[in-house]
């Protein structure tokens, strides 16, 4: 049975390797720079190197890239436009949603259209909510994505897929798209963007919409209260090792401390994270949520260093317990439920 084993657990040291190397060095290089957004670039190249063993082909690179840098300018173009006009806005981003969450529901478009929602997500929040960052949003957007896709290849090259070796490959689930669940998800999500705007509080925008974004994502709704209940443990396990990992930088501020505290949190959830089960998306998802506690910690966003960590843990667990009571509430009913793929 071991033997049977083996080559799909050495794929997934592999690809737990590459993640970590990516998302380590591409935080650390990050946070040298100065970049405002740290865990951008960091959680492109994640979501890339998770969603298949071998490196992404150079055509499909090219296109995941331009349809997120596509999206990022026309949110750019609707913040601009319509910012000061809530409901045309708000139908629109509504509209964009529905449409991510109707593809996530078919099985299809793979990390991409979770890196689209998040765009859809980040944009707007910050120009309404930050005019400083507003004319800087595309050069951080265009950075992350073009820093995500050097990673990705740079960790294909250090930590390659043998050729040699025949690695089974995962059966993409296409389903019909789910509309009802789509519908219900864009109702969610939306929500919590309207509750972050009106609150004016830019630490819990970067946090709880794409909390609520990707546990949407994760989320069965066959599942047993008990597993959903773990589900949100584990997510909000990402922040917590967020709130050590800053505690333990307090003692050291250096690049080295971030980048061995980055990749030893990375190596235990991302190495999770690539496994072939039911609960690699989990894990991807507390991945999502470290980065992005961790990138606030440490960003140079105007007011991301006065909120406290106990703080933006808070403002997680509500996201989790928001999106998971909506949907209950929310999603419809049926004998044959499915997971999402984010």
């Amino acid at each position: 049975m071991f033997a049977e084993r083996s080559p799909a657990v050495e794929e997934q040291k592999r690809k737990g390797l590459r993640v970590a190397f990516a998302v380590s060095i591409g935080f650390t290089f990050a946070v040298y720079v100065g970049a405002i957004v740290p865990f951008l670039g960091p959680l492109f190249a994640a979501q890339f190197l998770l969603g298949s063993s071998r490196p992404m082909p150079l055509g499909k690179t090219v296109g995941a890239a331009m349809v997120i840098l596509i999206a990022g300018m026309a949110m750019m173009v609707l913040t601009n436009m319509l910012g000061d006009r809530p409901a045309p806005f708000l139908l629109i981003l509504g509209l964009t949603y529905f449409a991510c969450f109707a593809a996530q529901s078919t099985g299809k478009g793979g990390p991409a259209v979770f890196l689209v929602l998040v765009v859809s997500i980040i944009v707007p929040l910050l120009g309404i909510l930050n005019k400083q960052l507003a004319n800087s949003i595309l050069s951080i957007l265009v950075a992350g994505v073009l820093s995500g896709a050097v990673l990705m290849w740079l960790a294909h090259a250090i930590f390659p897929e043998p050729f040699s070796q025949e690695v089974e490959a995962v059966a993409i689930d296409e389903r019909p798209p789910a509309l009802l669940r789509a519908l219900a998800n864009t109702v969610i999500l939306l929500g919590s963007v309207v509750i972050c705007l009106t609150s004016d509080n830019l630490t819990a925008a970067a946090v709880i919409p794409i909390t609520v974004a990707s546990l949407l994502g994760q989320l069965d709704v066959g599942a047993s209260g008990r597993a959903a209940m773990g589900l949100v443990l584990v997510n909000l396990f990402g922040g917590v090792l967020a709130s050590a990992a800053y505690a333990a930088l307090s003692l050291r501020p250096n690049l080295l401390s971030i980048f061995l505290i980055v990749l030893v949190v990375v190596l235990l959830l991302g190495g999770r994270a690539a496994a072939r089960s039911k609960d690699a998306p989990v894990f991807a998802g507390a991945l999502t949520t470290f980065l992005i506690l961790f990138g606030l910690g440490v960003s140079p966003l105007p007011g991301s260093a006065a909120e406290s960590f106990a703080t933006r843990i808070v403002y997680v667990a509500a996201a989790l317990i928001y999106a998971l009571l909506f949907a209950a509430i929310l999603w419809p009913r049926t004998s044959n439920a499915k997971r999402i793929s984010a």
